[in-house]
């Protein structure tokens, strides 16, 4: 499906959707454009846990997932991001479909290291058929990161990997990575472009780190897995840093 566009909506999701957010979803699909969209909900669920005096724990850019820390991730992300996300959508004349792991099990998936990360996972695969039956009639489907493995449990996934994969399957041809900065920062300069040759230098220097670690992973997975590029950008509007197969900083 080389018409498909995949967004990754991080950060605080209502900052995302702005006039000119949903403008752009118009212009593609009057293009001809697929669109689905993967959410995350980390702001979210860190301030319910908060509220919860729930210890937040991260380590290398994941959150560490007990069993209660789970119980919060799923009632946050079902309960209260992906309904508001639909809602903003509807209100501006889109259909869409709110999509999670329990939706005909969409995202199947395994533990990333049960002992350190708890139930954190990755994914292992995605039921495409059922999101090309809803993009083909124009509806949007809007996809919670989270995942069942073979056996019913639940996992958290990172959204980042979620979309990744998800753009991956269907072969999209671009996926935006949306996330609070414009882009990838090397010495005090936004990079407009980035080869996944170059990224592993920029990891040795320290440049890319904490967060933006599991994006820029899951980007260079998306790249080799035939996703045309992938963008990480804090609007639609701007093609922030462009990650390709090959490039050059600029």
């Amino acid at each position: 499906m080389k018409k498909v566009i995949v967004i990754k909506m991080g950060g605080v999701a209502s900052d995302n959707l702005t006039k000119s957010f949903f403008s752009q979803i118009e212009q593609w699909q009057k293009a001809g454009k697929k669109v689905v969209i993967v959410h995350g909900g980390g702001h979210y669920i860190s301030e319910m846990m908060q509220r919860l005096n729930v210890p937040v724990k991260i380590q290398d850019g994941l959150r560490i997932t007990t069993e209660e820390t789970l119980k919060i991730t799923q009632m946050v992300l079902i309960g209260q991001v992906q309904p508001m996300i639909t809602t903003y959508f509807q209100q501006e004349g889109f259909s869409v479909v709110g999509l999670n792991a329990s939706c005909g099990q969409i995202i199947t998936g395994s533990f990333l290291n049960k002992e350190i990360f708890g139930a954190v996972g990755e994914v292992e695969q995605v039921d495409t058929e059922l999101l090309e039956h809803l993009v083909e009639r124009n509806h949007i489907p809007i996809i919670a990161p989270l995942g069942l493995t073979q056996t019913g449990d639940w996992l958290n996934i990172n959204a980042d990997q979620v979309a990744c994969k998800v753009a991956e399957e269907l072969q999209a041809e671009k996926l935006y990575l949306l996330t609070d900065v414009p882009g990838v920062k090397k010495e005090d300069q936004w990079l407009k472009e980035l080869a996944i040759n170059e990224i592993n230098e920029l990891k040795k220097k320290n440049i890319i780190k904490g967060g933006m670690l599991p994006k820029i992973e899951s980007a260079v997975s998306a790249i080799q897995g035939g996703v045309k590029e992938v963008h990480i950008t804090n609007q639609l509007q701007n093609t922030g840093t462009t990650i390709h197969e090959t490039g050059v900083y600029a």
